[in-house]
């Protein structure tokens, strides 16, 4: 499901949120309670990045509260990127945690310890991880349909303790039939290289939040949208630029309208291109759209037969995304 295309639930976000959190202090439980009885690296880290879990989904349940603040004269945009926020630190506290694993695990290699009771293991770790894949797969549904990096980022990182819980199960049985034990180590090492990669794709998409990173996806559906809907009387539009702030997004542009027309006739156009916009974001939607008059060279691109004319019209430009965001207006280059 494409973002935006449903009315963020604020209380659904923080509902799900909490359910993760507290899961996820019963998971530890049984993680420490598996480790204990095996003295596993491979299970250890598996239990680590419970920790990780839970102090990530903490700081989330928060940023969820925080980010659900109305916007005020000191947020004019609201609170919403203190998501990004979240999800960094969540990416940086993942990627320590697979670093720690990674140490552990190569230690041990010179100071091994006795391991036992892997049946038990096997079975917890199972239970462990197709819990933390359906409370991910239910997390990033929500945060799609919400809005939510932060769920997006819990349900991710949730999935991907479940996919490194494949790789554990793995190792675990390859121990059983072997009676390899240093396996364990090798296991826990590259479990904790998976970590550390998914911990560095969370922070990036974070980052890339926090620096207002171009949605290349969302903005391809929208020129798309507005070149099928366009009307005569949008001669071209042109710097077209989405931010988002959490939940919210902001599209900015400047649309080309006769020189002609009056304010009334101006404010109804750019209204209309508000609203065809809003039929890809109907919800949550905030537009700056800025108008330009044309110039003797729009004449050659435009279709209105006015009485003001100085060229023919030449030739319809399609809008893509190559001139859509460029901060020029449209015109035939010969």
């Amino acid at each position: 499901m494409s973002i935006a295309q449903q009315t963020p639930n604020h209380k659904e976000k923080l509902s799900v949120q909490a359910l993760i959190l507290s899961v996820g202090l019963l998971l530890l439980g049984l993680k420490f309670y598996a480790f204990y009885r095996t003295h596993s690296n491979a299970v250890l880290t598996d239990a680590l990045e419970s920790i990780i879990n839970i102090v990530a989904g903490g700081f989330g349940l928060y940023s969820l509260f925080i980010a659900a603040k109305p916007h005020d004269e000191d947020h004019p945009y609201g609170h919403g990127k203190i998501e990004f926020i979240s999800a960094s630190i969540e990416g940086v506290l993942i990627a320590l945690a697979g670093i720690t694993m990674v140490i552990k695990a190569i230690y041990n290699f010179f100071f091994p310890v006795h391991i036992a009771s892997l049946d038990l293991a096997l079975v917890l770790i199972v239970v462990t991880g197709i819990v933390n894949y359906a409370m991910g797969y239910i997390a990033v549904r929500k945060g799609a349909q919400n809005s939510s990096l932060t769920l997006i980022a819990s349900g991710e990182h949730l999935k991907s303790d479940a996919y490194s819980t494949v790789g554990l199960l793995i190792g675990l049985g390859l121990i059983i039939l072997t009676n390899f034990y240093w396996l364990d180590n090798v296991v826990a090492i590259l479990m904790g290289c998976y970590i550390v990669f998914s911990g560095y794709s969370i922070l990036k998409k974070s980052v890339g939040g926090i620096m207002d990173a171009a949605d290349f996806v969302l903005l391809k559906r929208v020129v798309e949208h507005i070149n099928e809907c366009r009307r005569e009387n949008w001669i071209d539009i042109h710097n077209l630029r989405i931010i988002k702030f959490g939940e919210k997004i902001h599209i900015d542009c400047h649309t080309t309208i006769p020189w002609y027309f009056n304010a009334l006739e101006v404010h109804d156009e750019l209204k209309k291109v508000e609203e065809t916009i809003s039929d890809i974001i109907p919800n949550n939607l905030e537009t700056f759209i800025h108008a330009d008059p044309c110039l003797p060279a729009s004449c050659k691109v435009c279709s209105i037969n006015c009485p003001v004319r100085v060229h023919s019209f030449e030739e319809k430009i399609i809008w893509t995304m190559e001139n859509v965001l460029k901060n020029a207006k449209h015109g035939i280059d010969k």
